[in-house]
């Protein structure tokens, strides 16, 4: 079964949402200029508040931090700790050697290394890497995700033969989804712009849609 991914999470009532709709990841943004950055203080009371609701409790959800070029892996390593998240996401030009660094001190944490799709990317530069997944996503110049851009799905199915895990993100809506899982067969997908309403604010609708397509596929 192909797992789902909500990212760009800000608020509590966005991530109970996503939860009762059957996601089984949610993604906190920690890159400051994103307009879907929340502060790990904020993650954190978030991810308490979800744990100590039935819901979240009686089945298990993944809370992933999404990063972006930080100066070290001990700082990434600090917010990651104080947000109390089970998973990190590299989204920025991060080395292999940084992944590297980054693996050896999360431990059993999932650590997940993001790479932008252009029309000459070649899918063995995912397998360089060493994660315990690789997320594909649309380039754009400006935006670090939620670009609303779809991806190559033929360059996501040859990567997804080269790595442990892909992730597949890039302009995936409860429209497309479908489609994407069937020709990809990716071991999750990930979405967040073409589910809201405005940039850090989730349309509920969407995002049950979203996942009921997933499962549907």
């Amino acid at each position: 079964m192909t797992l789902v991914k909500i990212c760009g999470i800000t608020n509590l009532e966005d991530a109970r949402v996503a939860i009762g709709a059957g996601a089984d990841m949610l993604g906190f943004n920690f890159y400051r200029p994103s307009s879907r950055f929340i502060e790990p203080k904020d993650c954190r009371a978030i991810i308490e508040e979800l744990r100590s609701e039935r819901e979240t409790a009686n089945r298990k959800v993944t809370m992933v931090g999404v990063f972006f070029n930080e100066p070290s892996p001990e700082s990434l390593m600090s917010q990651a700790n104080e947000a109390g998240v089970e998973a990190v996401q590299l989204h920025g030009e991060e080395s292999v050697e940084f992944c590297h660094n980054v693996k050896t001190q999360l431990k059993q944490r999932l650590l997940i290394k993001a790479l932008s799709v252009r029309e000459d990317f070649d899918p063995q530069l995912a397998a360089e890497y060493d994660v315990d997944a690789i997320l594909l996503d649309a380039f754009h110049s400006e935006l670090r995700g939620g670009t609303g851009r779809l991806i190559d799905w033929s360059t996501a199915r040859r990567t997804r033969e080269l790595v442990p895990r892909l992730f597949l993100a890039g302009g995936l809506s409860p429209e497309n989804v479908a489609d994407a899982v069937a020709a990809v067969r990716p071991y999750a997908v990930d979405a967040c712009s073409l589910l809201e309403s405005t940039p850090g604010k989730k349309n509920p609708d969407h995002v049950r849609e979203f996942v009921r397509a997933v499962r549907s596929a």
